[in-house]
């Protein structure tokens, strides 16, 4: 399976002003820092929990359609846009959105065919024959943006991996990771 984003979202789910808030601090000159800090805290707590902390349109591919199930990464899911197939001679069709059911209850959020309906049987290209094309992301649990602001914190006061003298760090603040654990999403 790949996974690749289309168009992603602008907001963040922390701003500027909360993580300064956090930090407590009061200048302007350092937002674009701390700006690129918050996107780089928010990738690793999205690479994490599995989740798509910021809206965008994703798209799956897969090389087959498989048995059962589809399984799309980074929930949540708002909505499916569309299954397309191409097929050996590289014609391209959408299936009818009558033919399938979306699961965005599930952890993670699955595609099934509807009763009755099965995945189509045509031989398709060699690679990323099916391309599935949907809406992720939303509100972001509290926990999540508790540990966006902490991450952000960590990297704003130590700005480089290793230093010289009595301090080495390794990891993230005690309690990161721990705070995005619950929203962990298992199975894809």
């Amino acid at each position: 399976m790949n996974w690749r984003a289309i168009e992603e979202g602008t907001t963040e789910p922390v701003s500027v002003s909360e993580a300064k808030d956090h930090m407590r601090i009061t200048h302007t000159e350092e937002d674009a820092l701390i700006s690129s800090l918050i996107t780089a805290a928010r990738s690793y707590a999205e690479d994490f929990t599995r989740r798509s902390l910021i809206t965008r349109t994703a798209e799956v591919l897969l090389d087959e359609f498989p048995e059962d199930e589809i399984w799309l990464p980074y929930m949540p899911v708002t909505s499916v846009t569309s299954i397309k197939y191409t097929d050996y001679e590289d014609t391209e069709t959408t299936l009818d959105s009558a033919d399938y059911i979306v699961d965005t209850y599930s952890r993670p959020p699955r595609i099934v065919c509807a009763y009755g309906e099965t995945w189509p049987a045509d031989t398709l290209r060699p690679i990323n024959g099916v391309a599935i094309r949907y809406e992720c992301g939303g509100s972001v649990p509290e926990p999540i943006k508790q540990g966006i602001l902490m991450h952000v914190a960590h990297l704003y006061e130590h700005r480089e991996a290793v230093y010289t003298g009595y301090t080495l760090i390794t990891t993230m603040p005690l309690g990161l990771e721990a705070l995005y654990w619950p929203f962990r999403v298992w199975g894809w």
